[in-house]
């Protein structure tokens, strides 16, 4: 192996261990409290900064809600966060995400994430499934400073609708990723 690919895989390295073990995102928390908490501040934060989304919510059939994503990658990255599934409002489930990502890229960068479920057979397949991998029924919107989301018919048809926003930090690049969401026990 040559000394470049052993300092480029010991530089990912170190960005996946420094995401997963000094971001904030609830490891070695009080449990599902603490998550719920976390998930109420959230959505009380993104209806009252971007005021569509509460439009989004009484259409969806559950939300799943990921207050904090952590992720940095240099070369080789990894992103964590844990939420909840709510389903009419109550929490019936814990989940986390964690995603895996490769090519060229450098930084780091937490965000919050909500996924709407928009029609009861997605809601019903993300349950039945072992461990849950984004795939072409998601459609994403990120909002920016001062962006707004709009319900659209389009956007209602998807299945799974997912929100990004709050995001600080500098991440750039451009990279193969994989994204797995999966059911924990706080």
């Amino acid at each position: 192996m040559s000394r470049y690919s052993r300092r480029t895989l010991l530089l990912g390295a170190t960005a996946l261990a420094a995401t997963t073990a000094a971001c904030g995102n609830g490891i070695g928390s009080r449990g599902a409290e603490e998550i719920d908490a976390r998930c109420d501040a959230t959505l009380e934060y993104m209806f009252s900064r971007y005021p569509g989304t509460r439009d989004l919510a009484e259409k969806a059939v559950a939300m799943l809600i990921i207050p904090l994503v952590t992720k940095a990658g240099l070369g080789i990255g990894g992103a964590y966060g844990r939420g909840c599934l709510r389903i009419n409002g109550v929490t019936v489930d814990y989940y986390s995400v964690a995603s895996g990502s490769f090519g060229l890229q450098i930084g780091a960068q937490q965000y919050a994430q909500v996924l709407f479920f928009m029609t009861d057979e997605a809601l019903r397949e993300f349950r039945s499934s072992s461990g849950w991998a984004v795939g072409g029924d998601v459609e994403y919107v990120a909002i920016d400073k001062g962006g707004n989301v709009g319900v659209e018919t389009t956007t209602v048809l998807a299945p799974v609708i997912a929100i990004i926003f709050g995001q600080a930090g500098l991440a750039v690049g451009a990279t193969l990723e994989g994204t797995k969401y999966t059911r924990i026990i706080p």
